[in-house]
C-alpha cells in the first residue's frame, strides 16, 4: 500500500491540477492528507506561473503581457477549475433563491450574469495587480505570483477543516468537507505565513511584512465568503472551494500591489 503522505500528495496534485498524477485512494484519510498538502500545489503552480511571466519579460514583453500570462498559466494548469467554481458560486449567491434552488443553478453548465461579472472583475484585478508589480521589478511580480497561489490553496485547507459541512452528499465538496483537523489547519496556516514572510524578506523587511499581510487578508476574506456560502447553501461544494481559491488569490495580489 502507498504510504499515507504520498497518498495525500497524489490526492492534492491529482484533484487540484492537471499534472499527470494518479489518485490511488479516494477515502477520507487520503483527502485529509491532500487538503493539508494543498498549499504545496499552490507553490508549484505559482512557480510555474511566475516562470512563464519572467520568460516573457526576458524576451522583451511588456509587464502587462507578462501579467496576463501569469494569470493564464494556473487557469490552464487547473483546467479552469477554480474560475468555473467562482462563476458558479457567484451565480448561486446572486440568484437570491433558497439553498436547494441555488445549488441547482450552480450545477448547470451555463454561466449566468453574476458569474460573468465575477470572472471579469477578478481576472482584471489579478492582471492589473501583477502588471503593476512586474512594472516595479521582476522579483516583486514573481514573488506575488507564488505567494498568491499558495494563499489561494491555503484557503482550501481552511475550508476543509472540521466543522464545515458539505452542502451536498456527493461531489468533491462532500469528499473533503471536514477532513482537516483544526490543529492541522492552524499549523498549515502558520507554515504558509512563515514561507510568505521568507519569500518577502528576499526583497527586504517591508516586503516581508506586506507578504504576511497579504496571506492574512486572503485568509480573512476567504473566511468571510466561506461563512456566507455556508449560511446560504448549508455547507460547501466543489464550486465554493473554487470560488474561495480565486477570492483568496485576488485579495493577496491586491494587498501585495499596495504601497502602504
Amino acid at each position: 500500500m502507498t504510504p499515507p503522505p504520498l497518498d495525500g500528495l497524489r490526492f492534492a496534485f491529482g484533484t487540484l491540477s492537471v499534472l499527470p498524477v494518479k489518485v490511488t485512494r479516494w477515502d477520507r484519510e487520503a483527502a485529509r492528507g491532500g487538503m493539508l498538502c494543498a498549499p504545496l500545489v499552490g507553490v508549484v503552480l505559482g512557480c510555474v506561473s511566475a516562470a512563464v511571466g519572467l520568460l516573457l519579460l526576458f524576451l522583451g514583453a511588456s509587464a502587462l503581457l507578462a501579467a496576463v500570462a501569469t494569470v493564464a498559466a494556473p487557469a490552464v494548469l487547473t483546467r479552469g477549475l477554480h474560475l468555473d467554481g467562482l462563476a458558479d458560486t457567484a451565480d448561486g449567491l446572486g440568484s437570491g433563491k433558497p439553498a436547494e434552488d441555488a445549488l441547482r443553478i450552480m450545477k448547470q453548465s451555463d454561466i449566468g450574469p453574476f458569474g460573468v461579472i465575477a470572472l471579469v472583475l477578478v481576472l482584471l484585478a489579478q492582471v492589473a495587480a501583477l502588471s503593476q508589480m512586474y512594472g516595479d521589478s521582476w522579483a516583486r511580480g514573481a514573488t506575488a505570483a507564488v505567494v498568491s497561489s499558495t494563499a489561494a490553496r491555503l484557503a482550501l485547507t481552511l475550508a476543509a477543516r472540521a466543522g464545515v459541512p458539505p452542502a451536498r452528499p456527493e461531489g468533491l465538496g462532500a469528499a473533503v468537507a471536514g477532513v482537516v483537523p483544526v490543529r492541522g489547519a492552524v499549523l498549515t496556516t502558520a507554515a504558509v505565513t512563515l514561507g510568505a514572510a521568507g519569500a518577502g524578506a528576499l526583497s527586504g523587511a517591508y516586503d516581508m511584512v506586506r507578504a504576511v499581510l497579504a496571506v492574512a487578508a486572503a485568509v480573512g476574506v476567504a473566511e468571510l465568503l466561506l461563512r456566507h456560502c455556508t449560511r446560504r447553501f448549508g455547507g460547501v461544494t466543489g464550486d465554493v472551494f473554487g470560488g474561495l481559491a480565486e477570492t483568496a488569490a485576488t485579495t493577496a495580489l491586491v494587498v501585495l500591489s499596495l504601497n502602504f
